[in-house]
C-alpha cells in the first residue's frame, strides 16, 4: 500500500477533472487510477468524490482531505528537492550582498575556506549598506542586520549583535559619563546615518523603555568612521557589538549606561526562496551558519 501514490492519484484526478485525464497525466491506466482512489476511500472509510457520467465533484470530506494532501505532497517535494540539492555538485557563481563593515570584518575571513571546500563555485561579493532587492538585482544571497519584517524572502538566523553606547576613557575623563539617556543631548555624539531611528535612540532601562534625543555633530554612513571618532576620545557613539565589542574588551572604549540596553539586532542570511534552492547557495548558507555558531565577538 503506497499512501503517497494514493494521495497523488486523488489530487491528480481532482486537478485533471476526470479519471481518464489523470491517468494520461500520471502515465497510468484508467483502472489503476480508479483502484488507487477506491482503495484510498476504503482505507479512510469515507467517499471523497461524487462520480457521475458527466462530471466529478468533491464531497465535504474530499475537500478537506485534498487540502491536507496538497500540503503533504508539497512538503514531500520540498524535502526531496532539498536532499537532491545537498547531494548535487556545487557549481557556478553565487552573488552575495552584505553590509560594508560587517562584510570586511567578519565575512571576508570566511570566503577562502569556502572556496577551498567548493572549488567549482565562484563568489561575487558586493559590500553595501543599502538594502538591495535580491530578485530585481539578481542576488542569490544577502546578509541583513536588522529586525526583519515579514516578507516573501526566506531567512536563516546566523547570529545577533547588540547596539552599544560607548566612548573612550579620555572622553569620560574630560566630559564625564551620562547617568541617564536624557543627558546624551548635552554630549558630543557621532551618529550612523543608516539608523532608521534617526536622532531618537531607544533604550530599555530599570523603569522600562526610554528614548534619548541626541544632537549629532557628525553623521556618517560608515560605522567605522563613528568608531574612530570614539577611539580618538572625541565623541560618544552607538555602534554594534560586532564592531566595538573588541574595543570594549581591551579597554580602548568603555560601555556607557550599562543599565540601559539599546536594540539587539538579528544577523540573517536572506535568500529569495526555499524551494529548489541551488546547492551552491545552500552550501554557502550552511558554511556561514557553521562559522557563526560560535560567538565571534564580545557581546
Amino acid at each position: 500500500m503506497d499512501k503517497f501514490l494514493e494521495m497523488r492519484t486523488f489530487a491528480a484526478v481532482v486537478e485533471a477533472g476526470s479519471f481518464v485525464a489523470a491517468a494520461e497525466a500520471m502515465g497510468l491506466s484508467k483502472p489503476a487510477v480508479s483502484r488507487h482512489v477506491s482503495e484510498l476511500e476504503t482505507r479512510l472509510g469515507t467517499r471523497l468524490l461524487h462520480r457521475t457520467t458527466r462530471r466529478l465533484s468533491l464531497t465535504p470530506e474530499g475537500t478537506l482531505f485534498l487540502s491536507r494532501c496538497q500540503t503533504l505532497l508539497a512538503d514531500l517535494a520540498d524535502a526531496e528537492a532539498e536532499v537532491s540539492a545537498r547531494n548535487a555538485q556545487a557549481v557556478g557563481t553565487v552573488r552575495v550582498n552584505a553590509p560594508l563593515t560587517f562584510g570586511n570584518l567578519h565575512l571576508a575571513p570566511l570566503w577562502a575556506d569556502f572556496e577551498l571546500r567548493h572549488p567549482q563555485v565562484r563568489l561575487e561579493v558586493t559590500l553595501s549598506d543599502r538594502v538591495v532587492d535580491l530578485v530585481d538585482e539578481g542576488y542569490d544571497l544577502a546578509i541583513r542586520i536588522a529586525r526583519l519584517d515579514a516578507s516573501s524572502l526566506v531567512s536563516r538566523p546566523l547570529s545577533s549583535t547588540r547596539m552599544v553606547l560607548c566612548a573612550a576613557p579620555a572622553y569620560v575623563a574630560r566630559h564625564g559619563a551620562p547617568a541617564h539617556p536624557a543627558e546624551l543631548a548635552a554630549h558630543t555624539v557621532w551618529a550612523y546615518s543608516g539608523f532608521s531611528m534617526d536622532d531618537e535612540w531607544p533604550f530599555e532601562g530599570p523603569q522600562g523603555h526610554v528614548t534619548a534625543s541626541v544632537r549629532p555633530t557628525l553623521r556618517s554612513n560608515s560605522g567605522d568612521t563613528c568608531r574612530i571618532g570614539a577611539l580618538q576620545g572625541h565623541a560618544i557613539v552607538l555602534q554594534p557589538s560586532f564592531l566595538v565589542g573588541p574595543d570594549i574588551a581591551d579597554g580602548t572604549l568603555v560601555e556607557l549606561l550599562p543599565a540601559y540596553r539599546s536594540l539587539r539586532l538579528g544577523i540573517h542570511a536572506v535568500y529569495p526562496s526555499r524551494k529548489h534552492l541551488p546547492s551552491k547557495v545552500r552550501l554557502l548558507v550552511d558554511h556561514l551558519a557553521a562559522a557563526f555558531h560560535t560567538p565571534r565577538w564580545p557581546d
